[in-house]
């Protein structure tokens, strides 16, 4: 079946269900009920002779045939949709909805500034932003842009650089230091309470020091493991451990005097935030403003982001 003959619609609803792996909040995202939405898969997967998701009473989980539908779809839907935007916004401002994903700290340090600066130029605009940890294809998952790590971003995308080189910061509240000492070297650590992170694929995130070229990875121990950065924060400002975040999400606290940081001589400037997009020939007015008004901030450093 060729896409000409599959309406917007569908489409729509097959990459929400995906994106959201529910039916219902892939239907409060359409805005339509869940009923609905469930009829219409099930009659786009009866013309294509295709079960595209895998149901049950808790879950919803795409089979291998969804997931080529997607591949294949994906990214012709969202150049059909950059085309019509395109030629919407001719001669009008931009308009629509723009959708960014990036991590929770990006969201709040690098991308929130600018995003505020861009709805009061162009109001017109929507914008969805997706918070989350796991990384994701921006493509294949509908998304006009998202924000990573330098290291983190795929290499076949355009990329802009949102702010400074970012630096790790270990943090204890001062009462923990009262009670336990203060480590004056990374090894010192292995002897502390610290405060694990779980990621999103599962695995324990190392802290990672340098100085002077000598490079040290560490997997430390401790009472708790977290997967939530203002629970950590939580945990530490109750004196229970020591915490490993990124400078600018501690930086409110320790200029407080909640927080004391450590071994900063052992955390020196790593990887840049960086907005980033696919390369499409049909960008709407939304997402070449957006670009536009990222560059200029890039440029001026005083500008927002």
């Amino acid at each position: 079946m060729s896409l000409a003959r599959l309406g917007l619609s569908e489409l729509d609803a097959v990459l929400a269900v995906a994106r959201r792996g529910s039916f219902r909040r892939a239907a409060i995202d359409l805005n339509v009920s869940t009923t609905a939405l469930s009829s219409t898969i099930a009659q786009l997967e009866a013309r294509l002779e295709s079960r595209l998701f895998n149901r049950t009473t808790r879950s919803v989980a795409i089979t291998e045939a969804g997931r080529v539908f997607l591949e294949q779809v994906g990214p012709a839907l969202q150049d059909l949709r950059a085309a019509l935007d395109a030629v919407r916004s001719h001669n009008a401002g931009p308009s629509g909805t723009l959708r960014i994903n990036a991590f929770a700290s990006a969201a709040r340090s690098a991308l929130l500034p600018l995003v505020v600066e861009f709805l009061a130029q162009h109001p017109q605009v929507h914008i969805d932003l997706v918070t989350e940890g796991r990384l994701v294809d921006i493509v294949a998952d509908g998304f006009d842009f998202g924000v990573r790590s330098e290291s983190l971003v795929p290499s076949d995308v355009i990329v802009i650089p949102l702010g400074p080189p970012q630096r790790y910061a270990v943090v204890g509240s001062p009462g923990y230091f009262e009670k336990h000492g203060t480590p004056r070297t990374p090894s010192d650590l292995l002897q502390h309470r610290c405060i694990r992170v779980r990621l999103p694929n599962g695995a324990i995130f190392p802290w990672y020091f340098e100085r002077d070229s000598e490079v040290t990875r560490l997997d430390v121990s401790g009472p708790l493991t977290l997967d939530e950065s203002s629970v950590v924060k939580a945990v530490v400002r109750q004196g229970i451990g020591l915490g490993f975040f990124m400078e600018q999400d501690v930086q409110d606290e320790v200029a407080a005097g909640e927080f004391v940081r450590i071994l900063d001589d052992w955390t020196p400037p790593r990887d840049r935030l960086c907005l980033y997009y696919p390369n499409r020939r049909n960008p709407s007015a939304a997402v070449r403003a957006f670009i536009e008004l990222a560059r200029a901030c890039r440029a001026d450093p005083g500008a927002p982001a």
